[in-house]
């Protein structure tokens, strides 16, 4: 080991000292002293947010994941039980972890997660995936290529962000890995092309959430009113996009890129999947044995959802994904695309039956960082749910609502970054804050329907920069990266778009028109990627 690097280590040693002796001497001696079981002592508090605070401060520091969740998570049972040994032991296993595990909505998106898992392998042995590889550079030419076929694919797979960065991971991964694209920029492209494309499209299971939050039944109108001024989402699609035109990359993304280019090291010598078997260049496969399991896949997941929507019962297609249970659809989708894809290389005789089952353990190996981190950060949401974050927050927003309303949305945006970023979740953050807005603004003030929208895209925000977020952590898995790798890369792109939309809405909270705002923000965005190009030529 180098001096530097000792002298790094014994940097971030020191940091982390400082920051874990600071959050658990802090709160003993500013916050309250009795449990927040009953709503008192730290409930509802500011202290109510430091666990994930501690959890995301601790991962970006020591650039390890695991530990830096259960540290949150302990802090959060600290903080509940008031510093009580049993009680924090008790909540933090079996309200935290046991409590999320024992949730159905949780071990439904598991299942899924293996059974796609098991899926990749299945694709990956048969020799689809190395077949289509071999078809895609025939046809894809060059990294731009690669790179927006990776974001063309990422919008047409609208339904659900789970669904989408397992999907676009293991059908991308070859053709990126041929161009030379660097895994956490596979990662960065899948993620940003699965919260925010679900977010702006009218038939996905994001849709339905945030139409179950309005009250009068007018929610999925509301949110489509919304779409326009989502200026996070359609922002950051434009600015991949550009960023694979201009072949622009700034941050440690830059660092990334040019390693793959020009080593071939895809990981920067950190790959947490090596574990997995690599894919074969087997002959024997076709593009067709990749294409047509994804296919079904598809198809069987979009059935699954508007099943557990009562489209079978009666209800419209669109009734049907409003009212849809995402965890039950992909689950019961992804269990009948196992067996089609099973029974279809047994019939192709591309595989035995034996190699076939041999290949569910694989997968599901293959999952279990994935897996690891959803139930750390599942677990760290309960523990700030448990102390009140939520009321906190929306006590916060309600108290300072009429003294700037032309600043509102901006302001929401803020908060729901902020909110999202420390919680991990952005349906949360929806639940929250947009019954908030909807009672500072009614449905009729346009300013509302701007506001609304900021609820959503500042929730995507945070959603998307947060090192604790579901979403990122699958886009994580669905690239095969590692997860603190694909966050410290991914958050310089994202706070970008960030700042951007923020301009954005406050110029929306005076002109609340999609037909002028929504223009300016794109040109700004263009105009901010040129601005950083010229930047770097200046620097070169």
């Amino acid at each position: 080991m180098n001096k530097s690097k000792r002298k790094g280590n014994m940097v971030r040693g020191i940091l982390v000292t400082v920051l874990l002796v600071a959050v658990l001497v802090a709160p003993l001696l500013f916050g309250g002293g009795e449990s927040a079981a009953e709503g008192g002592g730290y409930y509802g508090t500011a202290w109510a947010l430091l666990p994930p605070v501690v959890a995301i401060a601790l991962a970006l520091i020591t650039k390890e994941v695991y530990s830096s969740l259960f540290v949150g998570i302990l802090m959060g049972g600290l903080l509940y039980s008031a510093y009580s040994f049993e009680g924090t032991v008790l909540h933090v296993f079996q309200d935290g972890i046991v409590g999320v595990l024992s949730d159905g909505y949780n071990i439904g998106i598991l299942v899924f997660l293996v059974i796609l898992g098991a899926m990749v392998s299945l694709m990956n042995k048969a020799g689809g995936s190395a077949a289509f590889g071999r078809w895609a550079a025939g046809h894809i030419k060059s990294r731009v290529g690669a790179q927006l076929a990776t974001v063309a694919l990422g919008i047409l797979i609208f339904i659900d962000d789970y669904f989408n960065c397992l999907t676009v991971g293991s059908v991308m991964r070859p053709v990126t890995d041929k161009h030379k694209v660097s895994r956490v920029k596979l990662a960065y492209l899948i993620d940003a092309t699965a919260a925010p494309v679900c977010i702006i499209a009218p038939i996905s299971s994001w849709a339905a959430a945030v139409a179950s939050y309005v009250e009068d039944g007018n929610g999925l109108t509301l949110f489509i009113r919304a779409i326009p001024f989502n200026f996070y989402a359609i922002l950051t699609i434009v600015m991949m996009i550009g960023m694979a035109v201009m072949k622009l990359e700034f941050g440690p993304m830059e660092k990334y890129e040019k390693k793959a280019q020009t080593s071939g090291d895809l990981f920067n010598g950190k790959n947490p999947y090596a574990g997995m078997a690599a894919d074969k260049e087997e002959k024997k496969g076709i593009v067709l044995d990749l294409v047509l399991p994804i296919a079904v896949l598809i198809a069987c997941c979009v059935i699954g959802m508007i099943y557990s929507g009562g489209f079978f019962e009666g209800a419209s297609f669109v009734e049907a994904f409003s009212n849809s249970d995402a965890s039950v659809g992909l689950m019961l989708g992804s269990v009948f695309a196992l067996a089609f894809t099973i029974l279809y290389y047994c019939l192709r005789k591309t595989m035995t039956f034996r190699e076939t089952m041999d290949c569910l353990p694989e997968g599901f190996r293959a999952m279990v960082p994935a897996i690891l981190i959803l139930t750390f950060a599942w677990s760290l949401k309960a523990m700030t749910d448990s102390l009140g974050a939520g009321e906190f927050v929306a006590g916060v927003v309600k108290d300072s609502a009429g003294a700037f309303q032309a600043f509102l949305p901006g302001v929401v945006f803020l908060i729901g970054c902020f909110l999202a970023f420390a919680t991990g979740t952005s349906w949360g953050t929806f639940g929250i804050l947009i019954p908030i807005t909807l009672d500072v603004f009614p449905l009729t003030n346009p300013l509302g329907v701007v506001c609304v929208s900021a609820c959503m895209a500042g929730a995507v925000c945070g959603d998307h920069c947060s090192p604790i977020s579901d979403t990122t952590i699958m886009a994580s898995a669905g690239a095969q990266c590692d997860h603190v790798d694909h966050v410290s890369t991914q958050l310089p792109y994202a706070v970008a778009a960030a700042a951007v939309s923020f301009v954005a809405y406050l110029f929306a909270g005076f002109v609340p028109n999609a037909l002028i705002a929504l223009p300016v923000a794109i040109v700004l965005m263009v105009g901010t990627l040129f601005g950083i190009r010229m930047v770097q030529a200046r620097k070169k």
